[in-house]
């Protein structure tokens, strides 16, 4: 398996090589006409410590120290941001170039103009995309559930999915959400998975269990994992951090709230092939529940909709997709799912996909919003 990886892993290297020196060329263009920068050997030694940042402060952590890795990971995450939006702007600057040269505009001006409009749309671009990702704004559904709540009429949910909480998303961001939380005051808290961000280790370093300890509701607090939650490897640690603030991870099982409502947690698709027992099939999950109550399920990666809906589900919650985090990636959740965000009536299942509360990679969100979700249930005929 990993010798078939490896010429896959040399492939995207070489990629992500070429794009960076096509972005660095252009940064070495612009910046030697606007300043007198010397030797280019010095630019392109910082240049690749910049590109190749994330890689080394991930993989190369005990080389440097966990401190300079951290902030090499920094770096590295913001860059990501800077390559999709750079290989975006400058092919159209590229052919902008050719054109204004043909039409007898000096080289020298045309690289000063547009690489002054490049250079000023990029930091727009991440200044915006910043504030989105830091800044949550809630979204709120109402829907009906025609059955019985075991005498309640309604149930108010609150759902924050992929925090991803680590080296870029930390305790500032967790006290948002903590504040949203409070504001709220939902009766149920539900967590869809991508609690932390592939790697414990800050997790647990900065106590970040201390600010989702924070997080109260009546009815309590629930979640399921998600793909990044297995990526470290540390899957029984999470769950026990998380089990001593009285947060239940449900790993294909169901708990039964107040006697009304079915809450059914199922593990996330990479336990497919991580896990020697993969994960059961939602009509399992929902097999020996009483259907004439309300079913909620809690499965991180929105697929197999029409099977949840087939399986007497009548809430399905998700997140993962982030919708693409950064437009235009929406465009190709959209392509790889049924529902990539927001709301789905899927025969007479509720399908509710959040965009996410934290990111992955770049602080920054362009056609996507920090959100969480706010869920009015009603119940009855």
């Amino acid at each position: 398996m990993r010798a078939r990886m490896i010429p896959m892993l040399a492939l995207f290297i070489l990629i992500f090589a070429a794009l960076n020196y096509y972005i660095g060329y252009h940064l070495w263009m612009y910046l030697s006409y606007m300043l007198d920068l010397g030797n280019p050997a010095v630019y392109w030694v910082l240049f690749w410590i910049v590109a190749f940042s994330y890689l080394i402060g991930r993989t190369g952590a005990r080389f440097v120290g966990r401190s300079v890795g951290r902030i090499l990971r920094q770096i590295g995450s913001i860059w990501f941001g800077v390559i999709e939006y750079s290989v975006l702007l400058l092919p159209l600057a590229d052919l902008a170039s050719v054109i204004l040269r043909a039409g007898g505009m000096p080289t020298a001006d045309v690289l000063e103009l547009l690489g002054t409009i490049v250079f000023i749309l990029l930091i727009a671009l991440l200044i915006w995309g910043s504030y989105n990702a830091w800044n949550p704004i809630v979204r709120r559904y109402d829907i009906h559930i025609p059955k019985s709540g075991a005498g309640r009429r309604s149930l108010h949910v609150a759902v924050a999915s992929d925090i991803h909480l680590g080296t870029i998303v930390g305790n500032r961001h967790l006290g948002r959400l903590q504040k949203v939380m409070e504001e709220l005051n939902p009766e149920l808290i539900l967590l869809p998975g991508d609690i932390i961000d592939d790697d414990i280790e800050p997790f647990v370093r900065e106590n970040m269990s201390g600010g989702l300890a924070k997080l109260k509701a009546p009815l309590g607090v629930y979640a399921v994992l998600g793909n990044h939650d297995y990526y470290g490897g540390h899957v029984p640690q999470l769950v026990k951090e998380l089990a001593a603030i009285n947060i239940r991870v449900l790993q294909d099982e169901h708990v039964l709230i107040e006697e009304g409502v079915y809450l059914v947690g199922r593990k996330d698709r990479t336990a497919e092939s991580m896990e020697p027992g993969g994960r059961k099939a939602v009509d399992a999950l929902t097999s020996a529940l009483d259907k004439s109550k309300p079913v909620i399920l809690m499965d991180h990666q929105p697929y197999q909709l029409d099977k949840a809906a087939a399986a007497g589900v009548d809430l399905m919650l998700s997140g993962h997709t982030h919708r693409g985090q950064m437009a235009p990636n929406h465009l190709i959740t959209r392509r790889i799912f049924e529902l990539d965000w927001g709301y789905l009536l899927k025969d007479r299942m509720h399908a509710i996909v959040s965009s996410g509360f934290g990111t992955w990679g770049p602080p920054i969100r362009l056609g996507s919003r920090s959100e969480v979700i706010d869920i009015r249930i009603t119940f009855g005929a």
